[in-house]
């Protein structure tokens, strides 16, 4: 035991004594007061005592335009044990709200998902994010106390994985009677672009982030990520989370990464590697396309399907990557624009992996939004910048009709005001989701590091939970977990961060 770890031992055993003889000296636990006094007492001195843990040095954390921007660095262990002891509060408020989804619509108890993430993913996670994610436990645990063990946070990990992939095909194959109707889900809008494009001809990226408000509230992540092996990566994210997991993310060997979900995606590889590990690894391992395109196809078990969006600041070369599970094909132009709005677009991928999808259904909220897409990109060719792709983010123009009206077709999306919902993700009328926030990067500040990014809908508009849930009693169930979702303001964040060093945008 080193000498830091002796002395949080010894604060903490004087601190227990002298509770146990204040209890004692004032006759057992009579009261509710005194109990708290005492529970309190007990969880100042462990906090006290895991503050002294010399794998917290170096890490630290602020909080920025609604967001939470944390360092992580070092070797695999200790960098997760900074990621739960620095967000312990938040990492037990997003299980909770993640883990009542997930057992909401699936209808299966939270011990299925735990014995998924110990059966099925955790035998092939790679040996370094299994450390990584025991030392989230055990930083959650040295702060608060938490129950949560290694299972509870593989399964949280595959949030988008487990629930909405994993468990309609396994309904499927085991035939499961009055099974719910479960659809892959259709999150975010994105584009990236390069050459005479963009206003400096050097690559350009943007994405917002659709789920549900009860989850993207929460997705509010700024992680700099240092760790011993690999290149350091600057990526939004969710606390708990390894991965980016909605996607956007830059590293220090200058590939820039970003994704939209393929639309009634069909499809699992039980033998497979889970997503989350081979996206993060895909970003701090892969110096180029064709790598980070290897390390994605290594294992791939069509958790989370995606069509990636890649740049190279190197190269100034860009890529499309549709991955399916059964087939996949990359695009990839030095000159040109790929956008993404949850809709797959080559036909093999459509034909074995989303059979289901209708690619001309120009009134679903995949396709207007691809229309919508095509529309702002070709008007502003040549022009674009971080400054045009912020306001690209909060479009409101709806293709199906022809006229401004935020929705479940606009870019940013607002379908809690859409009675129309959208059938293909299985999001029913007013449903409580949309575009929940923004980022965008360029070449420039790529090299150095740096994004932009905005908390709350990229248009700036508010969500407010309670009218929401009087006018829309459906989603009770959603209750104590949904919250007002503030938009906050375009704000910068860089490798390094320092919170003297915080510069509104």
């Amino acid at each position: 035991m080193n000498d830091s770890m002796r002395r949080a031992t010894a604060i903490l055993l004087v601190i227990l004594g002298g509770v146990g003889l204040w209890w004692a000296g004032n006759g057992a636990p009579a009261s509710a007061s005194a109990n708290d006094a005492m529970v309190a007492a007990v969880a100042a001195a462990r906090e006290r005592a895991a503050a002294n843990d010399p794998r917290l040095k170096g890490a630290s954390r602020f909080e920025e335009g609604g967001w939470i921007y944390v360092h992580l660095e070092g070797d695999p262990g200790a960098m997760g044990y900074q990621h739960g002891y620095l967000l312990a509060p938040e990492i037990e408020d997003g299980f909770a709200a993640v883990s009542a989804g997930m057992v909401h619509s699936t209808q299966r108890d939270w011990e299925f998902f735990r014995k998924a993430a110990h059966e099925m993913l955790w035998p092939k996670i790679d040996a370094e994010y299994q450390q990584e994610l025991q030392g989230i436990v055990e930083g959650l645990r040295a702060r608060t106390g938490s129950k949560l063990d290694v299972d509870d946070i593989v399964a949280f990990n595959a949030f988008e994985e487990l629930p909405d992939y994993y468990v309609p095909w396994l309904n499927k194959q085991q035939r499961a009677a009055n099974a719910p109707n479960l659809k892959s889900p259709g999150n975010c809008s994105a584009f990236v672009a390069t050459g005479s494009w963009t206003k400096d001809a050097q690559i350009v990226m943007a994405h917002n982030n659709w789920t549900s408000y009860r989850n993207g509230e929460r997705w509010r992540i700024v992680f700099d990520i240092a760790p011993k092996s690999g290149y350091r990566m600057l990526m939004d994210g969710f606390p708990g989370v390894i991965a980016s997991d909605d996607d956007f993310g830059i590293n220090s060997d200058g590939l820039m990464v970003t994704e939209t979900t393929i639309t009634q995606f069909e499809g699992w590889d039980p033998n497979g590697k889970a997503e989350f590990v081979r996206a993060r690894k895909a970003l701090q391992y892969a110096g180029s396309i064709d790598e980070y395109t290897r390390i994605m196809l290594d294992g791939n078990n069509g958790g989370y399907a995606n069509d990636w969006l890649l740049g190279d600041r190197k190269t100034g070369e860009i890529a499309q990557l549709e991955l399916g599970l059964k087939a996949y094909k990359l695009w990839r132009t030095k000159d040109g624009a790929f956008a993404g709005s949850n809709w797959a677009r080559d036909p093999k991928v459509l034909k074995v992996d989303t059979p289901e999808f209708d690619p001309n259904d120009k009134e679903s909220s995949p396709n207007a939004r691809r229309a919508r897409w095509d529309e702002l990109l070709n008007e502003n060719k040549g022009k674009i910048n971080v400054a045009l792709a912020e306001k690209m983010l909060g479009d409101h123009a709806d293709t199906a009709q022809k006229k401004e009206e935020p929705g479940e077709r606009t870019l940013c999306g607002h379908v809690d005001g859409s009675p129309r919902g959208v059938k293909q993700w299985g999001w029913q009328a007013y449903y409580p989701g949309g575009a929940v926030q923004g980022k965008a990067t360029d070449a420039a500040m790529t090299k150095e590091m740096r994004f932009v990014a905005r908390m709350g809908h990229p248009c700036g508009g508010d969500f407010l939970a309670k009218p929401f849930l009087a006018a829309h009693p459906e989603y009770a169930w959603e209750e104590p977990y949904l919250r007002d979702m503030k938009a906050g303001p375009w704000t910068e964040f860089r490798s390094g961060q320092t919170p003297a060093q915080q510069a509104g945008h």
